[in-house]
Protein backbone atom coordinates (compact mmCIF):
# COMPACT_ATOMS: atom_id res chain seq x y z
CA UNK A 1 0.00 0.00 0.00
CA UNK A 2 2.66 2.61 0.32
CA UNK A 3 2.54 5.00 -1.89
CA UNK A 4 -0.97 4.48 -3.26
CA UNK A 5 -3.12 7.04 -3.17
CA UNK A 6 -6.54 6.34 -1.54
CA UNK A 7 -9.65 8.66 -1.24
CA UNK A 8 -11.64 7.65 1.81
CA UNK A 9 -15.29 9.40 2.05
CA UNK A 10 -17.49 9.13 5.39
CA UNK A 11 -13.95 9.41 6.86
CA UNK A 12 -14.92 11.33 10.04
CA UNK A 13 -16.64 8.38 11.90
CA UNK A 14 -17.11 4.32 12.09
CA UNK A 15 -15.94 2.17 9.09
CA UNK A 16 -14.99 5.19 6.94
CA UNK A 17 -12.38 6.60 9.93
CA UNK A 18 -11.17 2.71 10.79
CA UNK A 19 -10.60 2.84 7.13
CA UNK A 20 -8.40 5.76 6.70
CA UNK A 21 -6.45 4.71 10.00
CA UNK A 22 -5.63 1.41 8.53
CA UNK A 23 -4.47 2.57 5.45
CA UNK A 24 -2.58 5.25 7.04
CA UNK A 25 -0.91 2.85 8.89
CA UNK A 26 -0.07 0.62 5.62
CA UNK A 27 1.79 3.37 4.07
CA UNK A 28 -0.97 4.39 1.99
CA UNK A 29 -1.59 8.48 1.20
CA UNK A 30 -4.77 8.96 2.60
CA UNK A 31 -7.19 11.93 1.47
CA UNK A 32 -9.69 12.21 4.29
CA UNK A 33 -13.15 13.49 2.69
CA UNK A 34 -16.42 13.88 4.80
CA UNK A 35 -18.47 17.07 5.91
CA UNK A 36 -16.98 18.55 9.30
CA UNK A 37 -14.00 19.87 9.41
CA UNK A 38 -13.52 19.58 13.25
CA UNK A 39 -13.81 16.04 12.79
CA UNK A 40 -11.49 15.11 9.86
CA UNK A 41 -8.94 16.91 12.21
CA UNK A 42 -9.33 14.45 14.63
CA UNK A 43 -9.59 11.34 11.92
CA UNK A 44 -6.48 12.82 10.79
CA UNK A 45 -4.73 12.71 13.89
CA UNK A 46 -5.50 9.37 14.52
CA UNK A 47 -3.75 8.24 11.01
CA UNK A 48 -0.63 10.24 11.87
CA UNK A 49 -1.04 7.87 15.76
CA UNK A 50 -0.88 4.53 13.68
CA UNK A 51 2.32 5.98 11.55
CA UNK A 52 3.92 9.04 12.50
CA UNK A 53 4.98 9.25 8.35
CA UNK A 54 1.51 9.44 6.94
CA UNK A 55 1.11 11.41 3.72
CA UNK A 56 -2.77 12.49 4.17
CA UNK A 57 -4.83 15.39 3.05
CA UNK A 58 -7.63 16.82 4.70
CA UNK A 59 -10.87 17.82 2.65
CA UNK A 60 -14.14 18.85 3.92
CA UNK A 61 -17.08 18.24 1.69
CA UNK A 62 -20.25 17.10 1.13
CA UNK A 63 -21.00 14.05 -1.20
CA UNK A 64 -24.53 15.10 -2.04
CA UNK A 65 -22.75 17.80 -3.85
CA UNK A 66 -20.90 16.83 -7.63
CA UNK A 67 -19.06 19.84 -7.73
CA UNK A 68 -17.40 19.41 -4.15
CA UNK A 69 -16.72 15.74 -5.25
CA UNK A 70 -15.02 16.32 -8.36
CA UNK A 71 -12.76 18.92 -6.39
CA UNK A 72 -11.60 16.60 -3.96
CA UNK A 73 -10.33 14.09 -7.06
CA UNK A 74 -8.46 17.99 -8.40
CA UNK A 75 -6.88 18.53 -4.96
CA UNK A 76 -5.85 14.87 -4.22
CA UNK A 77 -4.01 15.04 -7.75
CA UNK A 78 -2.51 18.13 -7.34
CA UNK A 79 -0.64 16.97 -4.26
CA UNK A 80 0.06 13.13 -4.53
CA UNK A 81 -0.34 13.50 -8.36
CA UNK A 82 -3.28 10.67 -9.32
CA UNK A 83 -5.92 8.86 -6.89
CA UNK A 84 -5.19 4.97 -6.97
CA UNK A 85 -8.45 3.88 -4.95
CA UNK A 86 -11.66 5.43 -3.25
CA UNK A 87 -13.30 4.02 -0.47
CA UNK A 88 -17.00 5.29 -0.28
CA UNK A 89 -18.28 4.87 3.14
CA UNK A 90 -20.42 7.96 3.72
CA UNK A 91 -24.25 7.35 4.68
CA UNK A 92 -27.03 8.55 6.62
CA UNK A 93 -30.43 7.23 7.77
CA UNK A 94 -33.30 8.41 9.98
CA UNK A 95 -35.09 5.57 11.72
CA UNK A 96 -39.24 5.80 11.76
CA UNK A 97 -42.34 4.40 10.20
CA UNK A 98 -41.75 5.43 6.37
CA UNK A 99 -44.91 7.44 7.07
CA UNK A 100 -42.96 9.28 10.17
CA UNK A 101 -40.16 10.65 9.24
CA UNK A 102 -40.47 14.00 7.12
CA UNK A 103 -40.01 14.44 3.43
CA UNK A 104 -37.31 17.21 3.97
CA UNK A 105 -35.49 14.35 6.10
CA UNK A 106 -36.23 11.12 4.21
CA UNK A 107 -34.81 12.92 1.15
CA UNK A 108 -31.77 14.40 2.59
CA UNK A 109 -30.72 10.92 3.40
CA UNK A 110 -31.34 9.42 0.19
CA UNK A 111 -29.57 12.09 -1.12
CA UNK A 112 -26.15 11.14 0.92
CA UNK A 113 -26.42 7.42 1.10
CA UNK A 114 -28.16 7.02 -2.94
CA UNK A 115 -26.67 10.05 -4.47
CA UNK A 116 -23.29 10.51 -2.43
CA UNK A 117 -22.52 6.72 -4.47
CA UNK A 118 -23.38 8.49 -6.93
CA UNK A 119 -20.98 11.31 -7.32
CA UNK A 120 -18.39 9.67 -6.09
CA UNK A 121 -18.48 6.73 -8.77
CA UNK A 122 -18.35 8.92 -11.45
CA UNK A 123 -16.02 11.13 -10.05
CA UNK A 124 -13.97 8.33 -9.37
CA UNK A 125 -14.37 6.47 -12.48
CA UNK A 126 -13.48 9.96 -14.69
CA UNK A 127 -10.46 10.05 -12.61
CA UNK A 128 -9.48 6.19 -13.25
CA UNK A 129 -10.09 6.49 -16.86
CA UNK A 130 -7.63 9.40 -17.63
CA UNK A 131 -5.23 8.12 -15.18
CA UNK A 132 -4.93 4.63 -16.11
CA UNK A 133 -7.17 3.03 -13.58
CA UNK A 134 -8.16 2.30 -10.50
CA UNK A 135 -10.43 1.08 -7.67
CA UNK A 136 -13.19 1.77 -6.29
CA UNK A 137 -14.63 0.05 -2.76
CA UNK A 138 -18.41 1.43 -2.43
CA UNK A 139 -19.27 0.25 1.51
CA UNK A 140 -22.87 -1.22 1.06
CA UNK A 141 -24.98 -2.97 4.00
CA UNK A 142 -26.87 -6.10 4.77
CA UNK A 143 -29.37 -3.83 4.59
CA UNK A 144 -28.81 -3.44 0.76
CA UNK A 145 -30.38 -7.33 0.79
CA UNK A 146 -32.73 -7.38 3.10
CA UNK A 147 -35.55 -5.44 4.65
CA UNK A 148 -36.62 -4.03 8.09
CA UNK A 149 -38.84 -1.84 9.40
CA UNK A 150 -38.22 1.87 10.89
CA UNK A 151 -35.34 2.21 8.28
CA UNK A 152 -37.24 2.85 4.61
CA UNK A 153 -34.57 5.58 3.94
CA UNK A 154 -31.29 3.64 4.59
CA UNK A 155 -33.32 0.26 2.98
CA UNK A 156 -34.09 2.28 0.11
CA UNK A 157 -31.28 3.69 -0.67
CA UNK A 158 -28.60 0.54 0.24
CA UNK A 159 -30.61 -1.36 -2.37
CA UNK A 160 -30.02 1.24 -4.99
CA UNK A 161 -26.65 1.77 -3.96
CA UNK A 162 -26.37 -2.45 -4.33
CA UNK A 163 -28.11 -2.37 -7.60
CA UNK A 164 -25.85 0.69 -9.11
CA UNK A 165 -22.46 -1.23 -8.03
CA UNK A 166 -23.69 -4.17 -9.57
CA UNK A 167 -24.21 -2.41 -13.41
CA UNK A 168 -20.95 -0.83 -12.77
CA UNK A 169 -19.09 -4.04 -12.11
CA UNK A 170 -20.59 -5.43 -15.01
CA UNK A 171 -19.63 -2.35 -17.05
CA UNK A 172 -16.28 -2.30 -15.52
CA UNK A 173 -15.54 -5.38 -17.72
CA UNK A 174 -14.47 -3.40 -20.61
CA UNK A 175 -12.45 -0.88 -18.90
CA UNK A 176 -8.54 -2.47 -18.50
CA UNK A 177 -6.92 -1.57 -15.18
CA UNK A 178 -10.79 -0.42 -13.16
CA UNK A 179 -11.73 -2.44 -10.40
CA UNK A 180 -15.31 -2.31 -8.50
CA UNK A 181 -15.86 -3.59 -5.34
CA UNK A 182 -18.41 -4.16 -2.31
CA UNK A 183 -18.32 -4.73 0.89
CA UNK A 184 -21.73 -5.46 2.93
CA UNK A 185 -21.19 -5.48 6.71
CA UNK A 186 -24.40 -6.28 9.17
CA UNK A 187 -24.88 -4.63 12.79
CA UNK A 188 -21.40 -2.70 13.16
CA UNK A 189 -20.20 -1.07 16.42
CA UNK A 190 -19.82 2.51 14.98
CA UNK A 191 -21.51 6.04 16.37
CA UNK A 192 -24.00 6.22 12.78
CA UNK A 193 -27.19 4.72 15.05
CA UNK A 194 -26.78 7.53 18.00
CA UNK A 195 -26.25 9.92 15.21
CA UNK A 196 -28.64 9.05 12.99
CA UNK A 197 -32.16 10.73 12.67
CA UNK A 198 -35.29 9.18 14.67
CA UNK A 199 -39.13 9.53 14.39
CA UNK A 200 -39.46 6.80 17.12
CA UNK A 201 -39.15 7.89 20.74
CA UNK A 202 -36.43 5.92 20.69
CA UNK A 203 -32.57 5.56 19.15
CA UNK A 204 -31.21 3.05 17.28
CA UNK A 205 -28.43 0.60 17.80
CA UNK A 206 -26.51 -2.31 15.61
CA UNK A 207 -28.59 -5.23 15.24
CA UNK A 208 -26.32 -8.37 16.72
CA UNK A 209 -24.08 -10.18 16.17
CA UNK A 210 -22.16 -6.59 16.19
CA UNK A 211 -19.10 -6.15 14.42
CA UNK A 212 -15.79 -3.97 14.99
CA UNK A 213 -15.18 -1.31 12.97
CA UNK A 214 -12.15 -2.38 12.28
CA UNK A 215 -13.13 -5.42 11.11
CA UNK A 216 -14.97 -3.94 8.23
CA UNK A 217 -12.04 -1.75 7.68
CA UNK A 218 -10.08 -5.19 7.03
CA UNK A 219 -12.47 -6.26 4.76
CA UNK A 220 -12.10 -3.04 2.76
CA UNK A 221 -8.39 -2.65 2.92
CA UNK A 222 -8.22 -6.28 1.32
CA UNK A 223 -10.83 -5.36 -1.46
CA UNK A 224 -8.45 -2.20 -2.00
CA UNK A 225 -5.12 -4.04 -2.69
CA UNK A 226 -7.01 -7.56 -4.11
CA UNK A 227 -10.43 -6.66 -5.72
CA UNK A 228 -13.65 -8.47 -5.42
CA UNK A 229 -17.25 -8.52 -6.50
CA UNK A 230 -18.68 -8.77 -3.17
CA UNK A 231 -17.07 -9.17 0.64
CA UNK A 232 -19.91 -9.84 3.55
CA UNK A 233 -18.92 -8.96 6.82
CA UNK A 234 -20.83 -10.40 9.85
CA UNK A 235 -21.42 -14.06 10.50
CA UNK A 236 -25.68 -14.01 10.58
CA UNK A 237 -25.67 -12.01 7.08
CA UNK A 238 -26.26 -15.61 5.13
CA UNK A 239 -29.03 -16.84 7.54
CA UNK A 240 -30.93 -13.56 7.33
CA UNK A 241 -30.46 -12.94 3.43
CA UNK A 242 -31.74 -16.95 3.70
CA UNK A 243 -35.17 -16.05 5.28
CA UNK A 244 -35.91 -13.18 3.04
CA UNK A 245 -35.51 -14.90 0.16
CA UNK A 246 -36.80 -18.25 0.80
CA UNK A 247 -38.97 -17.47 3.62
CA UNK A 248 -40.50 -14.22 3.25
CA UNK A 249 -43.92 -15.01 5.29
CA UNK A 250 -41.61 -16.51 8.11
CA UNK A 251 -39.22 -13.50 7.81
CA UNK A 252 -41.86 -10.94 7.66
CA UNK A 253 -43.38 -12.65 10.77
CA UNK A 254 -40.14 -12.56 12.98
CA UNK A 255 -38.08 -9.50 11.74
CA UNK A 256 -40.07 -6.60 13.55
CA UNK A 257 -40.60 -8.61 16.80
CA UNK A 258 -36.60 -8.55 16.41
CA UNK A 259 -35.87 -5.26 15.33
CA UNK A 260 -37.70 -4.27 18.38
CA UNK A 261 -35.49 -6.42 20.53
CA UNK A 262 -32.09 -5.89 19.00
CA UNK A 263 -32.25 -3.10 16.58
CA UNK A 264 -33.62 -0.21 18.78
CA UNK A 265 -32.17 0.47 22.40
CA UNK A 266 -34.01 1.56 25.30
CA UNK A 267 -32.56 4.98 25.00
CA UNK A 268 -35.66 7.87 24.44
CA UNK A 269 -35.01 10.43 22.07
CA UNK A 270 -36.64 12.99 20.71
CA UNK A 271 -37.78 13.60 17.45
CA UNK A 272 -34.43 14.62 15.54
CA UNK A 273 -32.94 14.41 12.27
CA UNK A 274 -29.74 13.50 13.80
CA UNK A 275 -27.41 14.25 11.40
CA UNK A 276 -28.96 13.80 8.31
CA UNK A 277 -29.04 17.78 7.37
CA UNK A 278 -26.07 18.75 9.46
CA UNK A 279 -23.12 17.06 10.80
CA UNK A 280 -22.91 16.32 14.37
CA UNK A 281 -18.99 16.93 15.18
CA UNK A 282 -19.09 15.94 18.61
CA UNK A 283 -20.86 12.27 18.52
CA UNK A 284 -18.40 11.02 15.73
CA UNK A 285 -15.31 8.72 16.53
CA UNK A 286 -14.45 5.19 15.42
CA UNK A 287 -16.54 3.31 17.75
CA UNK A 288 -19.65 3.33 19.42
CA UNK A 289 -20.66 2.05 22.83
CA UNK A 290 -21.79 -1.33 21.32
CA UNK A 291 -19.59 -4.58 21.35
CA UNK A 292 -19.68 -8.64 19.89
CA UNK A 293 -22.44 -9.24 23.02
CA UNK A 294 -25.78 -10.31 22.17
CA UNK A 295 -28.20 -9.46 25.04
CA UNK A 296 -29.46 -12.62 26.27
CA UNK A 297 -33.02 -12.56 25.14
CA UNK A 298 -31.76 -11.60 21.51
CA UNK A 299 -29.56 -14.02 21.55
CA UNK A 300 -32.22 -17.03 22.45
CA UNK A 301 -34.62 -15.35 20.33
CA UNK A 302 -32.49 -14.96 17.24
CA UNK A 303 -30.83 -18.57 17.53
CA UNK A 304 -34.58 -20.16 17.88
CA UNK A 305 -35.52 -17.82 14.78
CA UNK A 306 -32.34 -19.03 12.55
CA UNK A 307 -33.27 -22.94 13.46
CA UNK A 308 -36.82 -22.38 12.39
CA UNK A 309 -35.62 -20.81 9.33
CA UNK A 310 -33.01 -23.16 8.52
CA UNK A 311 -35.63 -25.98 9.05
CA UNK A 312 -38.28 -24.51 7.00
CA UNK A 313 -35.67 -23.66 4.11
CA UNK A 314 -34.66 -27.31 3.86
CA UNK A 315 -38.62 -28.29 3.96
CA UNK A 316 -38.90 -25.88 0.97
CA UNK A 317 -36.24 -27.61 -1.02
CA UNK A 318 -37.23 -30.66 -0.56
Amino acid sequence: MRGTTVVVTGASSGVGRASAILLASRGANVVLVARSPESLAEAERDCHRAEPTARTLVVAADVTDAAAVDAVFERAADQFGRVDAVVHSAAALAYGRFEDVPAEVFDAAIRTTLGGTVNTARAALHHFRDHGGGTLVVVGSLLGKIATPFMSSYVTAKWAVHGLVRTLQIEARSEPGIAVSLVSPGGVNTPVYRQAGTYLGWHGRPPPPVDSPEKVARAVVAAVERPRRETSVGFGNPVAVLGFRLLPGAYDLLVTPLMRLGGISRDAAPATPGNVLDPQPTGEAVHGPWDRQWPRPLGAGTAAAATGLAWLSQRARR
